[in-house]
């Protein structure tokens, strides 16, 4: 069964044509026109959905009434070398004489004896300078891509690490001279704590020996004539203040030397 002639008026009636520049939404116009005594339901479809934007995409067109539809185009990456394949198609049929209430049941419910089509091309046109300009921009693109992947080569090239015999210290002599100085009050500090150690020693073995003195003069007190006790208690306080004798010397001492290193 042939199909029906389409009844609109479509302007244009073969191809669409969208003139760049495609950085923003370009927009076209087509027109329906209903030549006709009758209402027509029509319906604008595409093969790309998403690259395109109807409005309106459906309705009805009273008798002798023109509809205008706007095409926008959404951006893109405009490639004069890619071929494009984009069509529309404006889907018709006559509306009932009562009144529609759902366009949508209406289009599931027609058969395809009563509907009438008709397809259109698109067409994207580039003025010489933007055409130009859009080239220019490409070859700037891949050169900075070019750029870009060597430098990703050099940065990738592995790095001989430096031998250990290349290796160069850098020593300040003021760093010498202090490390120098520690050294030493270390082993200043060394040598007064064995003589600390010493001084207690001795000490030590000064009491054990007043001690040992005491018990002798105490328990012999025939051949021996006691020792009076200011005088034992005189030799106390002496053997005691030895300790704090040589605490004081070594305070003075490691005051000295931590002065020395400080300044």
């Amino acid at each position: 069964m042939s199909r029906l002639e389409q009844i609109l008026k479509l302007d244009p009636s073969q191809e669409i044509r969208f003139k760049g520049p495609f950085t923003d939404v370009v927009t076209s116009e087509l027109k329906l026109h209903n030549p006709s005594e009758s209402r027509v339901c029509f319906k604008v479809k595409t093969t790309a959905p998403k690259r395109y934007c109807v409005r309106p995409n459906s309705g009805i067109i009273d008798a002798l009434q023109t509809v205008n539809v706007a095409v926008m185009l959404q951006p893109f990456d405009y490639d004069p070398t890619e071929k494009n394949k984009h069509k529309f198609m404006v889907q018709t049929m006559f509306a009932p004489d009562e009144q529609v209430d759902s366009q949508e049941a209406l289009w599931k419910e027609a058969t395809p004896d009563k509907l009438m089509d008709s397809k259109l091309k698109c067409c994207f046109e580039m003025s010489v300078e933007d055409q130009t300009n859009t080239t220019q921009q490409n070859n700037l693109d891949n050169s900075n891509l070019n750029v870009l992947e060597e430098n990703v080569k050099v940065s990738n090239v592995p790095v001989k690490p430096a031998a250990s015999s290349e290796k160069v210290h850098f020593t300040s002599p003021k760093v010498n001279n202090v490390e120098s100085e520690l050294k030493q009050s270390q082993n200043e500090c060394r040598k007064l704590d064995t003589d600390m150690k010493q001084l207690i020693e001795e000490n030590r073995k000064l009491k054990d020996e007043g001690i040992r003195l005491r018990k002798v003069a105490i328990s012999d007190t025939v051949s021996h004539t006691p020792i009076p006790a200011p005088a034992a208690n005189a030799l106390d306080d002496s053997q005691l203040s030895l300790p704090q004798i040589a605490y004081i010397v070594i305070a003075i001492l490691m005051g000295l030397i931590l002065g020395k290193f400080i300044l």
